[in-house]
């Protein structure tokens, strides 16, 4: 457009980020994209999928033991960590080319440098250079929260784990969201002694209490070390090399390796923003609208810099909708009610939806089924895992209001289940569903 360098400049090339760019220029936009480090964000290069390929890794430990009993003679069998380690950051490697291939093939122009705002139509560059745009759209995604105690310095967050040179006999994981349980479970299959602390006696906040309390049950049976209401005093380290942390509440426990996961923050800080008249939250994430436009009429914001909801997925469609809506012609909005989430934890967990304490709070009146079961495959292996699905639903129009699950392949269910949900379907729809049998998905059409 005349007057400006490009139509969009897009600060951060995650997932949505990516998105956004490849979509606008398919629109017939002029596009840049600047990245500071590596294409594909979070998610791609220190995220989800590498954590899911290390998930994956980990599954063997109780496979190969389960083999037995299906009659596979199957012998004691070591784990080499710089193996998977180096194979999983090839995987990360090849992903990363391939993002960048796509913008590429999308005539999107690539900056391998840090930018900030400078204005409502400005960026600068790393290397002093400033450019144009009629549009900014900023998905700089989030960064891991590291506790100030003394000490800190000395621990990891989720950035560092894919490149430990070795596997740390006795772990502290710090924090109980979704990122310290799924590194907690795979840790302890790679036969890590764990403990997991958290300020607070709950785990997983915001997920059914029945299903992460199934969770901890498991993960307590299986031998994680669970400490409540445990704050760091702070981190030593010792002449050996080994960690010495002290915490409220209980004895000192000495370590090899410390895991901050304990939260994440939107990557805001010194981006220039307030040049632009840009606002934030308390927590620094970008104000938007349902639109994913700032204060600033020209910048716009997606993905976990928003703070909405911190998935990629979401992240992908709100930088689809983002260029459909300003570049191609075609308004269009996401829908952030009704997104289902995972906990790829061993075992995993998914859910969709109101949970049922956040039912009754928005409804009054609800019903609640349950299944609570032994996957098949578990009793034959003799492993005494209980799977738990439960279906919450409006107790007045009997619409299913909400799904969650914890057991084998939880998620590969849920995403099909959640189709239900997001279309209002309600419990006599299941009911009215042939069960596929024998399967433990049939488990959601025979609640009663």
């Amino acid at each position: 457009m005349a007057g400006y360098d490009y139509d969009l400049f897009v600060i951060g090339a995650g997932s949505g980020g990516v998105r956004a760019a490849r979509v606008s220029a398919a629109h017939g936009a002029k596009v840049a994209i600047a990245e500071e480090f590596r294409v594909g964000g979070t998610c791609v290069i220190r995220g989800c999928v590498p954590k899911k390929l290390l998930v994956f890794g980990a599954h063997f430990a109780e496979d190969l033991k389960d083999a037995r009993r299906f009659g596979w003679n199957v012998p004691d069998c070591d784990f080499e960590w710089t193996t998977l380690r180096d194979n999983v950051l090839s995987e990360v490697d090849r992903l990363n080319q391939a993002y960048t291939q796509t913008l590429t093939n999308n005539n999107v122009e690539i900056i391998h440098q840090r930018a900030t705002v400078t204005g409502p139509h400005g960026v600068r560059l790393a290397d002093g250079r400033e450019v144009s745009a009629k549009v900014i759209l900023v998905a700089t995604g989030a960064r891991p929260d590291v506790p100030s105690c003394p000490g800190h310095e000395h621990g990891i967050t989720s950035n560092e784990v894919f490149h430990l040179e070795a596997l740390p006999k006795r772990v502290l994981i710090a924090g109980a969201g979704y990122i310290a349980n799924e590194f907690a479970g795979i840790f302890h299959q790679f036969g890590s002694k764990v403990t997991l602390i958290n300020r607070t006696d709950v785990i997983l906040r915001g997920y059914d209490e029945s299903i992460r309390d199934r969770l901890l049950q498991i993960a307590m049976m299986k031998g994680i070390d669970f400490r409540f209401h445990a704050e760091f005093r702070g981190i030593t380290k010792d002449k050996d090399g080994c960690l010495t942390v002290e915490m409220t509440n209980h004895e000192p426990i000495t370590v090899d390796c410390v895991l901050f996961a304990t939260g994440r923050v939107p990557n805001t800080t010194d981006l220039g923003l307030e040049n632009a008249g840009v606002e934030l939250d308390a927590k620094g994430a970008v104000k938007v609208d349902e639109d994913s436009r700032s204060t600033c009429p020209s910048i716009y914001a997606v993905g976990d810099v928003t703070n909405r909801i911190q998935l990629t997925p979401v992240a992908i469609r709100e930088g689809h909708a983002f260029a459909d809506t300003v570049f191609g012609g075609n308004p269009w909005r996401v829908d952030h009610e009704n997104v289902p989430h995972a906990v790829f934890s061993h075992p995993p967990m998914a859910g969709v939806g109101l949970t049922e304490s956040q039912a009754r709070q928005k409804l009054g009146s609800v019903k609640v089924y349950q299944s609570d079961f032994r996957a098949m495959k578990n009793v034959l292996a003799g492993r005494n895992e209980r799977a738990l699905y439960k279906m919450v639903c409006d107790g007045v129009t009997d619409r299913v209001v909400g799904l969650h699950m914890i057991g084998p392949d939880a998620p590969e269910i849920l995403q099909a289940a959640a189709i239900a949900v997001k279309a209002g379907l309600t419990k006599a729809d299941f009911d009215a569903t042939v069960a596929l049998h024998p399967t433990m998905a049939e488990e959601l059409v025979l609640m009663r």
